[in-house]
């Protein structure tokens, strides 16, 4: 099963109100994204991991000791992440669903908290990575993962990611991860999006 590069669900403009540019859309999807959709099909050619799903492959070539991944591990996780991430996103600036409202402030004592934990960890990534939301082991998690690495690895579910690495923020934020984190959590989250995966955990 080759990998393919999803149609974004929204238009390449359609996040520039909330502070995610078309410049920085195209350059995310259309070079970036595809570029791992690109390797990593030149990588699965010959693997015999060929015909597995996305979400097999990842598994599969993870090495919890192999520093680094293989390319494969990379290209397929970093698809996987950004597949996930288009989703998480949206131009509606949705409210946040009473159910996961209430769930957050279970495990973190108010949004505002989980916002700070979230944005804190996220701006810690030391070097490039991603900040998750994850369901562990029936709980709700805030964590961090390097490169290309995700939650698929932990047996973790991802309700919410937030690409780190510096395509991501760099044209609308130059280097200030803070306030691109905060600005994600505020004014581009799909929060319909993240409840519906946690319904679905």
């Amino acid at each position: 099963m080759a990998f393919e590069l999803p149609d974004l669900p929204y238009s390449h403009d359609a996040l520039a109100g909330n502070g995610m540019s078309k410049e920085t859309m195209e350059y995310h999807h259309d070079i970036h994204h595809k570029a791992y959709v690109d390797n990593g099909n030149k990588l699965l050619a010959d693997s015999p991991h060929k015909g597995k799903s996305l979400e097999e492959i990842v598994k599969a070539t993870y090495d919890p000791s192999g520093v680094p991944q293989s390319g494969l591990f990379n290209n397929a996780s970093q698809h996987w992440n950004h597949c996930q991430f288009w989703e998480m996103m949206g131009p509606g600036n949705s409210s946040m669903p009473s159910e996961l409202e209430s769930r957050i402030k279970d495990a973190f004592g108010s949004v505002d908290k989980f916002k700070e934990e979230f944005g804190a960890k996220g701006a810690g990534q030391f070097g490039s990575g991603w900040v998750w939301l994850v369901v562990d082991g029936g709980e709700l998690k805030i964590t961090n993962t390097a490169n290309g690495i995700n939650p698929l690895c932990f047996g973790q579910t991802a309700l919410l990611g937030c690409d780190v690495w510096e395509h991501s923020y760099y044209i609308d934020f130059r280097n200030k991860r803070p306030a691109y984190l905060s600005n994600f959590l505020d004014k581009l989250v799909n929060w319909e999006n993240v409840a519906e995966r946690l319904s679905n955990a």
